[in-house]
């Protein structure tokens, strides 16, 4: 297993691990419940930024800029849509 590999698991992995975190945030029966939860969301999704931001660097992320066409074709239409 390559680095690349070992980089997409962690990353699937943390992503996992924040919708799991989302979910007890939302569905949280007291406030520290909440609190706790909440809290290790936010740890996970800067964790994840990081994991991001390192495989771009390598160019194993790559994205790109959207046209300012497509955004305003996007946006048009749930404008309509909440018309």
């Amino acid at each position: 297993m390559d680095d690349k590999c070992i980089m997409e698991n962690l990353l699937m992995t943390t992503k996992g691990v924040c919708d799991l975190y989302l979910h007890g945030v939302i569905e949280s029966p007291t406030a520290n419940v909440h609190k706790t939860f909440d809290q290790a969301l936010q740890d996970s999704v800067c964790m994840q930024d990081e994991i991001y931001k390192k495989m771009a660097a390598k160019g194993w992320y790559p994205s790109s800029q959207a046209k300012e066409q497509e955004i305003l074709k996007v946006k048009n239409r749930y404008a309509a849509s909440l018309s």
